[in-house]
């Protein structure tokens, strides 16, 4: 699949997205002031954070297609990584003001303040959310994990937080509508515990975000199945010094390579030629590979560095 096909597609799931979003916010706002419902309007925030991430996706995945240039040697790619930190940055603060509103309302009905109880129009949007977004979520992680985004994947998570939280605000608007005056704290307390699930969504989002941003290098499994695809390459004896890393949706490897030093500058390089076309073939066209070829006899030939 070409850049550019992978940004079309990107484009339509977070467009659907878009639209379903769209509706429940405005849904969720009217539900919110109509239906007297501390927790649907805190919904509805959340509803709004889900458009604005959309909003982003869509202006860095554009960014981040574009190739290689003087200035970007390895590409835009980690914009991608940036637009999926600032979604769960947006996720957490958003989780946190729910937070803050929630638990100043309950203290409020603790000290007497009976808040009114909700109506039946925001039971009723809290039920077509929770189907909306579900609904969303596994549409847009099934593709985001075929296009390997992690952009789309964080944002497919945003959705299905969105469904969970709809789940605490159903619960809360049923118990404050249907269990008696005493009992229509629920709603404000529906509204802090749809916070918590903001919040755990966007941590779980921004810390991989993080180790990207500071060069963390690929899992262990993966390291090990690379060095062992390239000492699989006839000519290869083995290697040392091997270096990975995430530029957005692609890596970047780089390796010194241990072969017979009376061979020739010609075959070394035909050597390396294969390394680099058996490395693309598996891990994508646009991985980047850096290769040192060696003479057997300079160093041990490790894995490590």
């Amino acid at each position: 699949m070409t850049t550019s096909e992978r940004e079309k597609k990107i484009y339509h799931v977070t467009l659907v997205g878009s639209a379903v979003n769209i509706v429940l916010l405005v849904l969720k706002f009217i539900a919110g002031a109509i239906g007297r419902s501390a927790a649907m309007t805190a919904d509805a925030i959340h509803s709004l954070s889900d458009l604005v991430t959309d909003i982003i996706v869509l202006v860095f995945i554009r960014i981040s297609g574009k190739p290689g240039d003087s200035d970007h040697s390895y590409g835009h790619g980690k914009f991608e990584t940036m637009a999926t930190l600032i979604v769960g940055l947006i996720l957490l603060f958003v989780g946190l003001g729910v937070a803050y509103s929630g638990i100043t309302s309950v203290i409020a009905s603790l000290k007497g303040h009976t808040p009114q109880p909700p109506g039946m129009l925001a039971l009723i949007v809290a039920v077509i959310s929770i189907i909306l977004k579900e609904w969303t979520y596994r549409f847009t992680v099934s593709r985001g994990r075929s296009l390997d985004s992690p952009a789309v994947i964080a944002n497919a998570w945003h959705h299905r937080s969105d469904a969970f939280s709809s789940i605490g605000t159903l619960a809360g608007i049923a118990g404050a509508m249907f269990l008696g005056e005493r009992w229509r704290i629920l709603d404000p307390v529906a509204a802090v515990i749809v916070s918590w699930f903001i919040i755990k969504t966007g941590y779980d989002i921004i810390r991989p975000c993080i180790d990207e941003l500071l060069e963390k290098s690929l899992p262990p499994e993966t390291e090990a199945e690379i060095a062992e695809l390239i000492k699989s390459v006839p000519g290869v004896v083995g290697i040392h010094r091997l270096r990975t890393r995430r530029i957005g949706h692609n890596i970047a490897i780089e390796v010194h390579t241990k072969m017979d030093g009376d061979e020739s500058l010609r075959h070394a390089h035909d050597v390396a030629t294969e390394v680099e076309r058996r490395v693309k073939e598996r891990y994508g066209a646009d991985t980047h590979i850096g290769i040192h070829m060696e003479p057997v006899g300079d160093r041990p030939a490790t894995n490590e560095g």
